[in-house]
């Protein structure tokens, strides 16, 4: 049995096609049918079932790839250990579009040591993609962000995948806009204050168990006008230069409020409250490089949530 054709096997999964496994291994498609078709030999059952919507794991296929995921992790482990990966810096994480936690990141880089390599590889994401990036190998670590209204669905979806959970916080979002905003100054900002405004939406929110339609009319506030961003520098330089926007965001750090000449208001409403967590597989052993990280969130996290917003 060709282990290596358990690397194809979830690249299949991942995908859900043969022709885009085969040009993300950079191997031909005949090639890649064939290691498939060995190894379903070689084990005695079919993994995936061909069908009209792609590449479809079989219910054997499904238990199989979870020994194949473990088995691979672990052969990658053994590899670090063959190349002397003990001198060389590695760290991966997968997070929500969270300041507070780019700011960590910035922090964590800082102090690594220049004389030795450097590999680390950090992603901006939904939730729902966080977990799958941990589940299927590509992270050891994420970040996850959900409304605790739907603190059940992800309970149960990290569950499900197997996966292990620490809170990091959880805190009320504020709103985020320019020092020029015609509310900025306000001595305070009701809900119904922000309905002539422009909302800048992070555009892809995903909830496990609910429908991306479903999501979207929950998520939509008190504005019918709305621009979706899908990472933090356009939301950044939107508010900075548009004074008609807004964005509901965790607390940020002082200093990006003070480069983007942005403040932050407190504006009660109902069931407005989220949690972050980080996780991982279980069974993971935390890195000592993973520990520093963690303990530049918490900092970054400390510096924001004693702050009294009005």
């Amino acid at each position: 049995m060709n282990t290596l054709h358990f690397k194809y096997a979830l690249e299949i999964e991942r995908t859900g096609s043969i022709t885009h496994a085969a040009g993300n291994l950079f191997i031909s498609q005949p090639s890649l049918s064939k290691a498939i078709k060995d190894l379903e030999d070689s084990i005695g059952f079919e993994i995936f079932e061909r069908t009209a919507k792609g590449m479809v794991l079989t219910k054997k296929g499904a238990e199989f790839m979870v020994y194949a995921r473990s088995i691979v992790d672990k052969l990658k482990k053994i590899e670090n250990l063959a190349n002397n990966d003990s001198d060389i810096q590695s760290f991966n994480i997968s997070i929500p579009r969270g300041s507070y936690i780019a700011d960590a990141f910035t922090k964590f880089v800082s102090e690594l040591n220049t004389d030795k390599d450097i590999d680390v590889n950090i992603q901006e994401t939904n939730s729902i993609q966080a977990i799958n990036n941990v589940v299927e190998g590509r992270f050891n670590l994420a970040i996850i962000r959900y409304q605790t209204t739907y603190e059940n669905y992800f309970l149960d979806y990290l569950e499900e995948r197997n996966l292990c959970s620490d809170l990091i916080w959880e805190f009320e979002y504020l709103v985020l806009l320019s020092k020029n905003h015609p509310l900025s100054a306000a001595k305070e900002i009701k809900y119904r204050d922000l309905s002539k405004f422009i909302e800048i939406v992070h555009g892809d929110t995903a909830i496990p168990y609910i429908s991306s339609n479903e999501v979207k009319k929950d998520t939509e506030r008190s504005s019918g006008k709305r621009i979706y961003v899908y990472e933090r520098s356009n939301q950044f330089d939107l508010l900075s230069n548009i004074y008609t926007t807004y964005m509901w965001v965790s607390p940020i750090p002082k200093r990006y409020l003070g480069l983007y000449n942005l403040v932050q208001r407190r504006c009660h409403v109902a069931n407005h409250k989220y949690k972050d967590l980080l996780i991982f597989n279980k069974g993971y052993k935390l890195s000592t490089l993973d520990h520093k990280f963690i303990n530049k969130l918490y900092e970054s996290k400390n510096e924001v949530a004693f702050i009294e917003y009005t």
